[in-house]
This record gives structure tokens, C-alpha cells and sequence, in this order.
């Protein structure tokens, strides 16, 4: 995983699906296809997929864990989907809904049939005679994950998709469920693909805590992703180097997926108030220890303000057209700083599990340091000169050999070990 970085994709709208299921078939899968070549010009090499399995509206309420969502295809779309992408080097991710099912799920009508302590009844939580609803959402029934039937269903449906090629399972919402369940179907799951990987949702809590006890190879760092923008939001980088000595202390046990977006957030372009500091926090991605991965349209400067209310989501989640030369020309220059940073991290892929020491720090500047394999990185931050300078700083500083450059930003690399120089 030290060499991943996966550029992720809400299928169902990336492709402009249908806002519910339809009868019949759409084979959309193709249009992401499409876009294999972009994703590997930017640099990544793992696709991370949103849901694809069968669901009466947003994804997240799953019908039918075997079954392509008609909006999207069919088995043997996804099946040539992960061939092609593999036939490029492009390992994929699936997500893997388990805390809970739609309501239109046939194991749920079969318990409101015949009640809660019925055989379909136990697959699910119940408060008296109501179904325990998923954060408030009545659509999302969640599941009785002691229930050793509903452990196998889990299972099954994990080492089906592994048989069919897939590379790691994303776990939605594991932060709600008990790491006693992870650890009870991945010894089967890692059995069928030993070089799988697994990552759970976690958006607080004990990090560590729950990896070990869940038997996962990691989890979405939420804590990094909030430092990251808010503390250049508030001018407050002490925020950063205490989310980074928090990362570094994760490294002991696992190494963290990190992001700036994906498709719960508002974009990273709408929550920084400054858009100037947008470079600083691509940097951050790839220079800190992690698993990294790019929202589809962040890397174009994508904007997009998440709301609670029904459709909330669909302005973090849209579609995006045919083909490149149909996005705006405006994204480039961001698309060419990701282009870049993406080349530091592909030259010096020991940054993917270093320590990272934060020296110099005050409200407006830092100076962090990584070291690993002989070499040292050094990503500067400073925000006092945006009131002189009307271009954004976010510099990998090196040696004076600027590698790559564009507007208000330059990436220069040493080649000295780190004893001689940076």
C-alpha cells in the first residue's frame, strides 16, 4: 500500500445516475472506464469506489449486496471494470455497507412480515417493536452484527467481490459498529485474498484502539483532515502539529487513510475561506504519512457545500463530464500541483509510513521535516506572506533545483542524504 494513491468515485454520480432505482439496466460503469487514462495522468494508481450494489436511492441503502445497481450495470460491467484496470496497474475498492440495508431489503420485509423475534427479525436491532434506524435516517435499518447469520452474510458477500478481483474492501460506518465484527469475518476474507486490503470508516474515537482490536489494516484519518483546513483557516498551525504528533503516534500500530475530501465533506475548495492556501493543503496530503487519496474533482478545484437535508449531498456528489477536454479549463493549474506533489511522493514513497518532526512553529508558519531511507523532505508553510504576495504558498523546499513550478508555488527535491543536507 506504500505505492497506492487512490483517486476515489461516487458512481452514482460521477455517471449522472437516476436520483432512485429504475427498472431495467443503464450500463454507465463503462463512463468511469473512460477515465482510467486521466486518473493515471494525474498520478494515482487505485480507483476507490462508492457504492455499486443494488439500492433504492443514494447507495447507502443497499438491497441487494450481490447485485450491480441497475443505474450502473451489471456483474460482468464491474467484472470488466476490474479487469481493465488492472490490465493498467489500477488496483480497486469497493465499499462495503454492512452497519445497516435499505428498507426495501428482502431480509427486512421479511422481518417486518414476521416480526422482530423471527428468523429475518434477529438480523436486525429493534427498539421494542421499531427497527433501529441508522443515525436517525428511518431509510437505513441497521443490523444485529452478533447475530452469526448476518456474520456470514458479511462474509460471503466480502469474498465474493475479492473473487472477482478486487484489491481492499472501504468499511462504511465502522465506527459504529463493534470491532468484534470485523474481527470475526476478515480471518476468511484474507484466507480468499491474503494481499487484500481493508479500511474502516472512523470519524472519532480510539484509532489505534479500534485497529487492533478489529483486525483492519487501517482507518479514514478524520482528526488530520480537520487540523489540516481549519487550523489555515484560522491562522492556528499549533492546531496542524498537534494532528501531525497525533499521526506520527498512529504509525506505531498502522498507517492511516488520509484525505482532503471525499463524499461526506464539503470540498475542500468551499471550506478553505482563503483559496490561496489551497495548495498548502495539498501539500500537507502528500507529504504526511498515509494512505492518500484525491475526491474525484478536488485535483480541478471542484466547489461544493454539503447540507443537512434530504439531497444534501448532491452538490459534493456530481456528475462529471464525457471526457477531460470537457472540464473547465480554470482546474489546470491545480491539476498540474497535484501532478507534482504526486511526483514527489512517487520519488520518495518512504513518506507513506514517516515520522514527520515540526519545527519553527507559530499561528503562521511551520517547518516540517520527514526523513526515511536515507533522504529528508522539508515542506515549508507560510501564511504571513499572503498580504504581500497575492499568490499561495505551500513550498516543498529542497535544494535550489526547482523540479516543478506553477502559480505562487515551486517543489525543489535534494539528492543529499540527510546527513549532508536537505
Amino acid at each position: 500500500m506504500e505505492h497506492v494513491i487512490w483517486w476515489q468515485v461516487y458512481p452514482l454520480g460521477f455517471v449522472g445516475a437516476e436520483a432512485t432505482s429504475i427498472e431495467g439496466t443503464e450500463h454507465r460503469l463503462e463512463r468511469i472506464v473512460d477515465w482510467f487514462d486521466y486518473l493515471l495522468e494525474l498520478g494515482c494508481n487505485g480507483l476507490s469506489l462508492g457504492p455499486v450494489f443494488a439500492s433504492s436511492t443514494h447507495g447507502y441503502d443497499t438491497i441487494d449486496h450481490f447485485r450491480i445497481d441497475s443505474r450502473l450495470g451489471e456483474t460482468e460491467d464491474l467484472e470488466r471494470l476490474i479487469a481493465a484496470a488492472h490490465d493498467r496497474g489500477i488496483k480497486v475498492m469497493l465499499d462495503g455497507v454492512f452497519n445497516h440495508v435499505g428498507r426495501d431489503h428482502p431480509k427486512f420485509r421479511e422481518a417486518l412480515r414476521d416480526g422482530p423475534t423471527s428468523e429475518a427479525g434477529q438480523w436486525f436491532r429493534w427498539n421494542g417493536d421499531k427497527p433501529v434506524a441508522f443515525e436517525g435516517h428511518d431509510i437505513l435499518v441497521t443490523l444485529n452484527h452478533d447475530n452469526p447469520a448476518v456474520r456470514q452474510y458479511i462474509t460471503d458477500v466480502m469474498t465474493h467481490w475479492l473473487d472477482r478481483g478486487i484489491d481492499a474492501w472501504r468499511l462504511d460506518a465502522a465506527y459504529a459498529i463493534a470491532p468484534a465484527l470485523f474481527r470475526a469475518v476478515l480471518p476468511s476474507a484474507r484466507e480468499r485474498a491474503p494481499k487484500a486490503w481493508f479500511v474502516g470508516e472512523m470519524i472519532h474515537g480510539d484509532y489505534e484502539g479500534y485497529v487492533a482490536a478489529s483486525g483492519l489494516d487501517s482507518v479514514t484519518q478524520y482528526e488530520l483532515w480537520k487540523a489540516m483546513w481549519s487550523s489555515l483557516n484560522d491562522e492556528n498551525l499549533f492546531e496542524l502539529g498537534h494532528a501531525i504528533e497525533r499521526n506520527n503516534g498512529m504509525l506505531e500500530t498502522f498507517v492511516p487513510a488520509t484525505f482532503v475530501g471525499n463524499h461526506d465533506v464539503t470540498r475542500i475548495a468551499s471550506t478553505l475561506s482563503d483559496e490561496r492556501v489551497i495548495p498548502v493543503a495539498v501539500a500537507l496530503l502528500f507529504f504526511l504519512a498515509g494512505v492518500p487519496s484525491v475526491y474525484y474533482g478536488d485535483e480541478q478545484g471542484f466547489r461544493g457545500v454539503k447540507e443537512e437535508r434530504v439531497g444534501g449531498d448532491d452538490a459534493i456528489r456530481p456528475v462529471f463530464p464525457s471526457g477531460p477536454d470537457d472540464l473547465a479549463p480554470y482546474g489546470r493549474g491545480l491539476f498540474e500541483l497535484h501532478q507534482a506533489l504526486i511526483g514527489v511522493r512517487r520519488r520518495h514513497s518512504w513518506l507513506h509510513s514517516a515520522h514527520t518532526e515540526v519545527h519553527d512553529l507559530s499561528n503562521q508558519s511551520a517547518t516540517l521535516i520527514s526523513r526515511g531511507s536515507g533522504e529528508e523532505l522539508v515542506l515549508t508553510i507560510d501564511l504571513t506572506r499572503l498580504d504581500s504576495d497575492p499568490e499561495p504558498h505551500g513550498l516543498v523546499d529542497g535544494s535550489r533545483h526547482v523540479v516543478a513550478s506553477g502559480s505562487g508555488w515551486s517543489i525543489a527535491e535534494s539528492v543529499s542524504p540527510a546527513a549532508e543536507g536537505r
